[in-house]
């Protein structure tokens, strides 16, 4: 396909500027007059004109750009999350290059590589577990980084979040109270965060002379997995009568394995999940659940992320606030 893109000369010759004019409205349109404003934007509307961005990228060392690392495209955890960055780095006219590592270390490792390697301006991590190697690559690179989805621990730079481990704590006691005492633990990816979830139930039954019954796959939640991992329990521990799953979509594929062999919900077999997503509430049996803060943790990392880069004090530690919700199932 031949190239017929447009220079700044083209839309200079189009509008009757010169090519500075052009040039300083690219930068910072309140630089020309008004009449020039408008002219200039007419033609590059009228010739679907794209910006170069790349001598601004050389002169300013800024790329205008924010990396994120997701661990896995299919989790659907993250879209809320990606929605709360989007929303104000597109409000400060920043892109977002959003690559994903499955959960892999080494993958982890290489995607953070290729990420720095575009010149991003700031990082936005959704995990605290990093390769040393990983940690070494962000630390040299001088630009801002923030880790979300848990608190507490070491971190970083800024870290955005909410505790995984008091979450599940309160949750366990939300079952201890309503007379359940034979409790698992559905794990998906047995990860830091399923792992923190898992300590906050242990911590809460230990409390009472109890222990957890725990299940990780390791493999990515699903209404399939946590239907499957339902009916595996019932073979060794017929007598649980309350599940906690460290995601929805694994309720309700507990729910959905009760209500087709007729088991009470909640009187037989309490169900518990995490982050409040539609999939559980969008029942006629809602599912109880953590309700955690997806997109206001993205938002709030992002406008310190950008503060940062704009030279202002930004708090480098936020704990944001998550809700336990009883539903029906509890």
């Amino acid at each position: 396909m031949k190239n017929n893109r447009m220079t700044l000369q083209d839309i200079a010759n189009l509008a009757g500027l010169n090519k500075m004019t052009v040039s300083r409205y690219l930068r910072d349109p309140g630089q020309v007059s008004q009449r020039s404003r408008e002219l200039i934007a007419k033609v590059m509307e009228e010739n679907n004109y794209i910006p170069n961005r790349a001598p601004e990228i050389l002169l300013n060392a800024r790329s205008k750009t924010i990396g994120v690392l997701i661990p896995s495209f299919r989790n659907q955890i993250f879209a809320d999350v990606l929605a709360g960055i989007e929303s104000v780095t597109s409000a400060h006219h920043y892109q977002t290059l959003i690559a994903n590592y499955e959960y892999d270390p080494q993958r982890e490792e290489r995607e953070v590589l290729n990420l720095l390697s575009y010149n991003i301006d700031g990082l936005i991590l959704t995990s605290k577990q990093h390769s040393d190697r990983m940690v070494q690559y962000v630390r040299a690179s001088g630009i801002p980084v923030a880790e979300l989805m848990d608190f507490g621990g070491q971190q970083l730079d800024i870290q955005v979040g909410f505790d995984n481990e008091k979450a599940a704590w309160d949750m366990t006691n939300a079952f201890l109270e309503s007379g359940k005492r034979a409790i698992a633990f559905f794990g998906s990816m047995d990860d830091p965060r399923d792992l923190s979830r898992f300590h906050g139930t242990e911590l809460a039954l230990a409390a009472h002379g109890l222990k957890a019954y725990h299940m990780a796959p390791r493999t990515i939640s699903s209404v399939a997995l946590g239907r499957q991992m339902f009916l595996q329990m019932q073979q060794s521990r017929p007598d649980i009568d309350a599940i906690f799953c460290t995601n929805d979509d694994l309720a309700v594929g507990v729910l959905l394995a009760c209500q087709a062999q007729g088991i009470a919900v909640p009187q037989n077999m309490a169900i518990a999940g995490f982050h409040g997503l539609e999939i559980g509430r969008a029942r006629l049996q809602k599912i109880a659940s953590v309700i955690t803060p997806r997109y206001e943790i993205g938002k709030t990392a992002s406008e310190i992320l950008i503060a940062r880069l704009a030279g202002k004090d930004a708090a480098d530690r936020v704990n944001l606030a998550y809700q336990i919700y009883y539903g029906d199932t509890l």
